[in-house]
């Protein structure tokens, strides 16, 4: 579709909806701006900032009688 063949179109509407293709394009645009701002995390930005105790990795001894 055209971009004369779309205004051609949105002329023949009513001035109500009218309104209602204008919001919804308001809307998409909005839409569209939010999926571009939205970036990723880089790798590794968060290095340094969780730390683990020394005895991680060691078994509890809460689990003790399962581990026999």
């Amino acid at each position: 579709m055209t971009e004369l063949q779309l205004y051609t179109k949105i002329i023949e509407l009513p001035e109500g909806i009218r309104k209602e293709v204008s919001d919804f394009i308001d809307f998409l645009l909005a839409r569209e701006s939010k999926k571009k701002k939205a970036k990723r995390p880089v790798f590794g930005c968060a290095a340094g900032q969780i730390r683990l105790s020394d005895d991680f990795d060691h078994p509890l001894d809460d689990f003790k009688e399962y581990m026999k």
